[in-house]
């Protein structure tokens, strides 16, 4: 088959699922798919771990969070909602190449601002080659992903480390973002170790670890405004790799990270078959002295409001009952409607926004990231 090459990246557990592309977009003969062994458990360390894993299919970087206004109370309602993602991807046939243009690895980018006042969802993407080399190595490189630590460049959108912070620069269509992301706590490491299982097959396994309560500052810019960033504003980090891909009879997900308003960090999430039923489940809640993993069946969804797109005439969960060992959270979303669109690129119609979490006691007591796949139409593995 041709090389497609879409300008949209995939909501990111699908790129999980599927090896980043699926073989209608980026056919089989391109080698994206590696054959896929059960991982192993192996101590992450860092920095080195933060940076990019080149010989695994799949990888991205993801990070969430919330904007307070300045002057704000640090528990006020915030502004907007953000999401900045990077992924990943290995060529599997091209790595032998000597040729600078060479196309080992390919880089996606997907952005997203929630305008919580003004009731809208932004979103802007790209996407680039990358012969693998370090960034500023090799000249002919539009993108690259560092080896060393966390230093991901695809042409004016980068997620870097700087002086021990990490910077996320996005210039979109009609927003931009120049956020500093510090850390306040220590690196969460997510399944055993940071090995995590995604379904009932053993191979069905990352590398996957997490930097909930980053603390934020910086601007942004939505349609010529500028916003700095007020005190009290926080985001998540994701960061996980693989070669194997979800049960091939998944039909979707739904996940939750969320930073608790005591400084605990939750994380939920489950795998639904083509009836909707769980087929496999997890996460972890970490207070700020323990870590507590969740085993397989011990996390449920209840769906308690729907909300129905007009683009898509799919009907999406938007208030969840999520129970877990550390209890029944109610999952809100800030605004319903924080569907994103992609058909004329890779086809995927999936929501993914900024939520609110109330405990069984009926408290606020956390705000976060909620993303469903699989509601307009099932996953194409």
């Amino acid at each position: 088959m041709g090389l497609t090459i879409y300008p949209t990246a995939l909501p990111r557990r699908r790129l999980l699922g599927t090896g980043l592309l699926s073989v209608g977009s980026l056919g089989m003969g391109l080698g994206l798919h590696p054959s896929a062994n059960a991982l192993t458990r192996a101590p992450l360390v860092f920095p080195k771990d933060a940076g990019a894993h080149p010989d695994f299919g799949t990888e991205w970087w993801y990070v969430t969070g919330f904007v307070n206004g300045v002057g704000s109370a640090p528990d006020a309602a915030p502004l907007f909602g953000f999401q900045v993602t990077f992924f990943r991807s290995r060529i599997a046939k091209t790595q032998g190449m000597q040729s600078q243009l060479a196309v080992r690895q390919l880089i996606f980018a997907h952005a997203a601002l929630t305008d919580i006042n003004g009731k809208k969802l932004w979103h802007d993407q790209r996407i680039a080659r990358s012969s693998g080399a370090e960034p500023g190595q090799n000249p002919l490189d539009t993108a690259s992903a560092s080896e060393k630590d966390t230093g991901i460049v695809l042409r004016n959108w980068s997620l870097q480390r700087q002086g021990g912070d990490l910077q996320a620069m996005i210039e979109g269509a009609d927003f931009s973002l120049a956020l500093r992301l510090s850390a306040s706590q220590p690196v969460l490491l997510q399944g055993d170790q940071g090995l995590s299982r995604k379904g009932p097959d053993p191979k069905q396994t990352s590398y996957y670890y997490s930097m909930p309560h980053l603390q934020v500052g910086g601007a942004l810019v939505l349609k010529g405004k500028r916003h700095t960033v007020g005190a009290g504003s926080t985001a998540w980090l994701d960061h996980e790799w693989s070669n194997e891909m979800l049960p091939p009879d998944a039909s979707g997900w739904d996940w939750i990270g969320i930073n608790l308003l005591d400084g605990s960090a939750l994380t939920a999430f489950r795998v639904r078959d083509k009836s909707g039923a769980a087929m496999w489940d997890g996460g972890s809640f970490r207070t700020k002295n323990k870590l507590f993993n969740f085993q397989r069946g011990e996390v449920v969804f209840q769906p308690l409001r729907l909300w129905k797109s007009a683009l898509s005439r799919a009907s999406y969960p938007v208030e969840w009952l999520v129970r877990t060992p550390a209890d029944f959270y109610t999952v809100r979303a800030v605004l319903d409607d924080q569907e994103l669109d992609s058909r004329a690129s890779t086809g995927a119609i999936y929501w993914e926004g900024l939520c609110e979490v109330w405990d069984s006691n009926h408290r606020l007591v956390g705000r976060g990231y909620l993303e469903m796949t699989g509601y307009a139409a099932p996953i194409r593995l």
